[in-house]
């Protein structure tokens, strides 16, 4: 196992993205703190994990707190005695216009997306800094990169801010042998696409309406002026059994998303530095 006895800390994994990074990196050899703002969901994860033999620990965590930050931070320590692997995945949204997004709507994501990321890598890279090792991975969105059809602008500049973050932390943290990296998904099946979606649906002459009214697994999203074939609407659900490449857990979300005209690229050149699979912009 690529990763045995390497211990991984994700946000936001009690369900979607997060769960499916924390199934792979277990799945892989690591050992995974499960961090989530529901309580509830991080132990479901936790326990998946603890079935594999792999040690696991669920923390309650709302990453906008600095406060619950270093206590997850001490926890994950205390536990596994390092931190090799951040995935830096806890993120908000919800469906909005422009016109309609108020102080509280940018606040509340900017808090999570933005503040959250940046004091979560921060934190951990303390802990990666004496050891001289470590990896972390942002997961941003095509949304930073102006994809249309994102849930509002604020989650847009939200993510955009993960990008130019992820630049500079590689840049700075590189002569610690910290690799920085950050990855754009495109559309997923989660229960936070899914309630955009639904916003979506309700509203007068939906283009989304009939594909939300699709059996559960649908396997596409398109716009009535793209062809159903094109890999830009294609929808991905994570999939933690089919990590691209173990060793490289910035690839270890296993989903199959869509490439994008606007993906994410490895951000700076720090030593060592892995590559972004192609297949998981």
């Amino acid at each position: 196992m690529e990763l045995a006895n390497q211990v991984a800390l994700v946000t936001g994994a009690g369900q979607g993205i997060g769960r499916a990074s924390a199934l792979a990196l277990s799945a892989a050899g690591a050992h995974v703190l499960v961090a989530d703002i529901n309580g509830e969901n991080a132990e479901a994860t936790a326990r998946t994990i603890t079935e594999t033999q792999r040690r696991s620990l669920a923390v309650q965590a709302d990453v906008g707190d600095l406060q619950h930050i270093d206590r997850m931070v001490r926890q994950a320590v205390e536990e596994f005695g390092q931190i090799d692997i951040l995935v830096n995945n806890a993120g908000v949204t919800r469906r909005a216009d422009i016109m309609e997004l108020t102080e509280a709507d940018w606040d509340r994501i900017h808090r999570v997306n933005a503040k959250g990321v940046f004091f979560c890598l921060q934190r951990v890279a303390r802990e990666m800094i004496p050891r001289r090792s470590g990896r972390i991975i942002n997961i941003a969105s095509i949304a930073g990169k102006g994809y249309a059809g994102t849930s509002n602008a604020a989650y847009a500049a939200s993510k955009g801010a993960v990008i130019a973050l992820t630049k500079t932390a590689s840049q700075q943290l590189g002569k610690h042998n910290i690799n920085v990296n950050s990855i754009c998904p495109g559309i997923t099946r989660t229960a936070l696409s899914d309630a955009n979606l639904r916003v979506r649906a309700e509203r007068p002459a939906s283009r989304w309406r009939r594909w939300t009214a699709a059996a559960p697994r649908a396997s596409r999203c398109s716009a009535p002026t793209t062809p159903r074939t094109s890999p830009r609407w294609r929808c991905s659900s994570p999939r933690p059994a089919r990590a691209t490449s173990p060793a490289n857990p910035s690839t270890s979300t296993a989903a199959s998303f869509p490439t994008s005209p606007a993906s994410c690229q490895p951000a700076g050149r720090t030593p060592g530095a892995l590559p972004l699979s192609p297949s998981m912009h």
